[in-house]
C-alpha cells in the first residue's frame, strides 16, 4: 500500500458502509475504535481490519493511523474530529459536519494550526455523475441557470428515543436528510444571497419536514424538501436556458443524469451507477481525500471546508427559521 492509513471511529451502520466501500477500492484501512472493545473486535473481524480498539482516544493515538473517518452522531463530530486532529491525523467527517457553524469553525482552525487536511464526508460531491455535471454545466450545455431543486424523502423509523427523533442527538430531517439536497443547490448555484424556509415538527420538537426557497448571486432559485415521514422521487433538477439536467432517484448516490433539450430531445445520458464489487460509492470521497494529502493539499477542492463552514452557518439559519436548536446549544437555533 502506498495511500493513507485509515482507521474507523464508530461502528454503526454508515461505518461498515465506509469500511466496505475501502475494501472494494483496496484502500489500507487498519484500525478501527469504538466504546466498546466487543463491538471494535467484531467490526474488525467483519472487515479484516488488524487492530481494534474499545476506546476512541486508543485509535486516534495510533501511530500506524494516517486519517481518521468520523462515523460517530451528529453531537459528536466536533468532539470526535478534534480528538484525530489533535493527534496529528487527518480527519474525514460525516455529513452534516457539526452541530452548528461555531463547531465547524473551530475544527477548520484546528486544522489549519496542525497542518492537517478535515473534510466534510458529502460523498455525494464525489460520485460520477456530479463530476459529470460539473463539467456539463462548465461548458454551457445547459445555458443559463435559472432554477435548482432537489428532494430527500424517506419513511424512517418513528420511534421518539430513535437517533433521528431525538433533538439530544441532533435529529430530525435537516441535518440527516436535508443537507444533500442544500449541499447539491450549493454545489450548482453557490452561497445563497436569502433563505426562507418552513417546516413540521414531530413529537419530539424534532423536524420531520424541512423545505428552503433560496436566491442566489446570479438571480437563480432553488428549491429543496425533506421528510423523515414519506419517500418521495429523491431526484434533482438543474433548469437553464438551453437544456435540464435530471438525476434520477437517488440522486446522492451513484445514479443516471440525463440532459434534455426544451423540446423533450435526449441530448446525454450519464450512467454512473458502475462500481467494483458492488460498492456504494464511498470509496470515491476517501480516494479524494488520500489524492488531496498526497498532492500536498489541506483542503478540497470539491467542497472546500471554507464551504462546508458556511453551509453550517446557513442551516443554523434554517433552524432559527423554523425554531429547533439542540440541547447544549449556547446561542443556535
Amino acid at each position: 500500500m502506498t495511500g493513507l492509513r485509515w482507521g474507523i471511529l464508530a461502528t454503526g451502520g454508515i461505518a461498515a458502509a465506509f469500511a466496505a466501500d475501502l475494501r472494494s477500492a483496496g484502500l489500507d484501512l487498519v484500525a478501527v475504535g469504538s466504546r466498546d472493545q466487543e463491538s471494535a473486535d467484531a467490526f474488525a473481524a467483519r472487515f479484516d481490519i488488524p487492530r481494534a480498539y474499545g476506546s476512541y482516544a486508543q485509535l486516534a493515538a495510533d501511530p500506524d493511523v494516517d486519517i481518521v473517518y468520523v462515523a460517530t452522531p451528529h453531537p459528536m463530530h466536533a468532539r470526535d474530529a478534534r480528538l484525530a486532529l489533535e493527534h496529528g491525523k487527518h480527519a474525514l467527517v460525516e455529513k452534516a459536519f457539526t452541530l452548528n457553524r461555531d463547531e465547524a469553525e473551530g475544527l477548520r482552525a484546528l486544522a489549519a494550526e496542525k497542518g492537517l487536511l478535515v473534510m466534510e464526508a458529502m460523498w455525494t460531491r464525489y460520485l460520477p455523475h456530479m463530476v459529470r455535471l460539473r463539467e456539463i454545466i462548465a461548458d454551457g450545455v445547459l445555458g443559463e441557470i435559472r432554477a435548482v431543486s432537489a428532494d430527500h424523502t424517506q419513511l424512517l423509523p418513528t420511534d421518539p428515543a430513535h437517533r433521528l427523533n431525538a433533538l439530544e442527538l441532533g435529529g430530525g430531517a435537516l441535518l440527516d436528510l436535508a443537507i444533500y439536497p442544500i449541499s447539491f443547490v450549493w454545489d450548482v448555484l453557490g452561497a445563497p444571497s436569502t433563505v426562507h424556509a418552513v417546516a413540521r415538527l414531530g413529537e419530539t420538537s424534532a423536524d420531520t419536514e424541512v423545505a428552503t426557497v433560496m436566491t442566489h448571486g446570479s438571480g437563480a432559485v432553488s428549491t429543496t424538501v425533506s421528510s423523515s415521514r414519506g419517500a418521495g422521487p429523491n431526484a434533482a433538477m438543474v433548469v437553464g436556458t438551453r437544456a435540464r439536467a435530471e438525476i434520477e432517484r437517488f440522486f446522492w448516490s451513484p445514479s443516471v443524469l440525463r440532459v434534455t433539450d426544451p423540446d423533450g430531445v435526449v441530448l446525454e445520458e450519464f450512467d454512473g451507477r458502475a462500481a467494483p464489487d458492488g460498492a456504494r460509492g464511498m470509496q470515491h470521497e476517501a480516494l479524494a481525500a488520500e489524492r488531496f494529502v498526497a498532492e500536498g493539499r489541506l483542503d478540497s477542492d470539491v467542497l472546500p471546508i471554507a464551504e462546508t463552514v458556511a453551509i453550517m452557518g446557513v442551516l443554523d439559519d434554517i433552524r432559527a427559521q423554523i425554531g429547533v436548536r439542540y440541547p447544549g446549544e449556547d446561542s443556535h437555533g
